[in-house]
């Protein structure tokens, strides 16, 4: 009986089987690290928000539409009555620039970017033809006009903005106004006594703070938008990436030169027909003020891989223990897995304080030394344990390719896997798996 014990305790597929038992146990404390991730990524994200709340928003700029109210006489029942509704018109053509003055505000040890900019919004409206939805001349309110400016966090703005409508210098008020069909926040101004003639240029100067993105809308006919700002990474958004971009060590520069005729909303339309507010949002155009990694995105990335290295490794010790007749015991393999699992810990802990891709080599660099150091006692041969400790070395160099070129990952993934079977059938192709005591080694 004991010798029957002995010889399923010594069979090669039970010592595998325990082998892959262990690797499922050690996801365990792997879903544990990433609880915390998740865990300091909304600590961070309330920072983030504790300095957005009181600087300034992500910002969006929707506009400037010229909202013109009218009357129309609707029958309900036996009577008729005057109904109120508004025409949204849209510039012929409009030109934006911004120059983001950019800048890191910190709490604790997060950080998020942050800016002022100096917006100019330049164009001209035309005096809409409103008689195609049935509006009599007389019955446009153009003395109640209104020009609306949306903006994301009015509450960041830092100057008093004036309204220049046909050379004439018209103040702003809270809010988008009236006829605003959202009633969002913004600033509105009334140019009703501007309304004369057929053409109506303006000019807006508009000081602004935000952090982390800026988007506008191209709500022109043409529209022209001019981003500029001393951020080494930007990130352009949005339907339409720039015509023309500029990026350097410290500073960038994109232009947008977009027609009416990409957009999915036309250059006026009428409160009877309203226009989703979602498709014009949807519409904008943009740059993100990203940090050049994300250190908790590349940590969840990250544990993704850990089952895969922990069986590459398992399987390392279980081909020196089939081919050399060694014998490796469940708890060190224990050991080794809690050791690579410790990685991703640290790897999180690093990179807070010192950035992802030196917290990286340093995680890396620390278990690999640990894990060859413990290999050459175990494996009782210096060559052996270096093996392993450069075999560490070379998964953890994969997984930073993988991680910082996201677009390749599964190309270098399936070959690295391909590679890893060829060595494991190579290694193992002379092994007599019916009588591993008559197996010769390679």
């Amino acid at each position: 009986m004991m010798g029957v014990w002995s010889a399923i305790i010594n069979s090669q597929f039970v010592r595998i089987f325990i082998v892959v038992l262990l690797i499922i146990i050690l996801q365990i404390p792997s879903l544990m690290i990433d609880g915390l991730v998740r865990e300091r990524q909304g600590v961070r994200n309330e920072a983030v928000a504790d300095i957005t709340g009181k600087w300034g928003r992500a910002q969006t700029i929707l506009g400037p539409r010229l909202l013109i109210p009218y009357t129309k006489q609707v029958r309900e029942g036996n009577r008729v009555k005057a109904v109120t509704y508004y025409a949204t018109i849209l510039p012929e053509n409009l030109q934006i620039q911004s120059n983001l003055e950019t800048e890191v505000r910190y709490r604790g040890i997060f950080e998020v970017p942050v800016y002022r900019t100096q917006t100019t919004i330049k164009g001209e409206f035309v005096r809409p033809d409103l008689s195609r939805w049935g509006v009599a001349p007389g019955d446009i309110r153009w003395r109640q006009s209104e020009l609306s400016l949306d903006i994301s966090d009015a509450r960041a703005i830092q100057n008093q903005a004036v309204l220049k409508w046909q050379g004439k210098s018209f103040p702003f008020a809270p809010g988008t106004g009236q006829f605003h069909p959202t009633q969002g926040t913004g600033i509105h101004s009334q140019v009703g006594a501007g309304m004369g003639g057929n053409r109506y240029n303006f000019a807006i100067d508009l000081r602004l703070n935000g952090s982390e993105r800026l988007n506008v809308a191209p709500f022109g006919q043409v529209t022209k938008i001019t981003m500029a700002g001393n951020w080494p990474n930007p990130s352009f958004q949005g339907l339409w990436l720039p015509n023309q971009r500029q990026v350097t060590a410290d500073k960038f520069q994109a232009t947008w030169e977009i027609p009416a005729l990409g957009r999915n909303f036309p250059q006026m339309w009428t409160s009877e027909q309203p226009v989703a507010e979602e498709v014009v949002t949807q519409s904008v155009v943009g740059v993100d003020l990203l940090s050049p990694v994300d250190q908790y995105r590349m940590a969840e990335r990250s544990l993704k891989y850990n089952f895969l290295f922990l069986l590459l490794t398992f399987a390392a010790f279980w081909l020196f223990e089939v081919t050399l007749g060694l014998r490796v015991h469940p708890l060190q393999y224990l050991l080794v897995g809690v050791a690579m699992c410790l990685f991703y810990l640290l790897q999180l802990a690093f990179s807070e304080h010192l950035g992802f891709p030196l917290a990286y080599g340093l995680a890396s660099g620390a278990v690999a030394v640990l894990v060859a150091f413990y290999a050459v006692s175990i494996l009782r041969a210096n060559r052996r344990g270096t093996v392993i400790g450069l075999m560490q070395v070379g998964l953890y160099g994969y997984l930073y390719v993988v991680l910082v070129n996201q677009d390749y990952a599964l190309l270098i993934g399936s070959l690295g896997l391909f590679v890893f079977l060829a060595v494991v059938m190579y290694f193992t192709r002379r092994i007599d798996w019916f009588n591993m005591g008559r197996s010769s080694p390679p």
